[in-house]
Formats: C-alpha cells, sequence, structure tokens
C-alpha cells in the first residue's frame, strides 16, 4: 500500500474577504474529489483572505498510480486562472518506509 499527500499553496486573486475565499476555494476542493477520487480540504491559512492551503491525499496499491494521481491534481490546480500556485509538496510513503503501528 503507498500513501500520497500533496500541499497546494495557493494564492487568489480579487478576494476581499473570507466569504468570498470560501466560494474560490471551495469549487476547486469539490472538482478535485469528483475528477480524481481523492481525499481533499482546506488545510491551511483558514484565517487569510488571500492565500489558501489545499491538501490532497490518495491510496493505492501501486506508486506509479499514486505519483500520476498526485501530478494531475497538481496540474488542474496550477491551471485554474483565478488561483496562483505558490508551491506544491508531494509526498509518499511506502511499504518499505518505516512508520509506526500500533493497535487501538
Amino acid at each position: 500500500m503507498y500513501v500520497g499527500s500533496l500541499e497546494l499553496d495557493v494564492l487568489l486573486g480579487d478576494v476581499r474577504s473570507l466569504k468570498q475565499k470560501r466560494s474560490a476555494v471551495r469549487p476547486v476542493i469539490a472538482e478535485l474529489r469528483r475528477k480524481f477520487e481523492v481525499s481533499v480540504a482546506e488545510a491551511g491559512h483558514l484565517d487569510l483572505h488571500r492565500r489558501a492551503l489545499i491538501g490532497v491525499a490518495v491510496v493505492a496499491a501501486d506508486a506509479e498510480h499514486v505519483r500520476d494521481v498526485l501530478n494531475a491534481c497538481e496540474r488542474l490546480v496550477a491551471g485554474r486562472p483565478e488561483l496562483d500556485l505558490l508551491t506544491a509538496r508531494h509526498r509518499l510513503i511506502g511499504p518499505e518506509d518505516e512508520s509506526e503501528e500500533f493497535l487501538v
């Protein structure tokens, strides 16, 4: 099993309130969910009007599939004219990575 995450730090255009920010970010999140079947949420810069941190996560049996999906998500956000993609941070965790296991 491979788990991939993507952090997208975006700058919004002419946004003057948190309400306008939500109306700009919400459609992007919905499109990512619908198009790529990923988990996605606004995960940072919650109190800033013109910045948003969008977090994307995907789980798959194949590392290449995880990379492809995350790259496609990044391209979709980068192609939105109302957003400026400032940074994109990819992470991939696989079975060979050390992790702490615990029972609940």
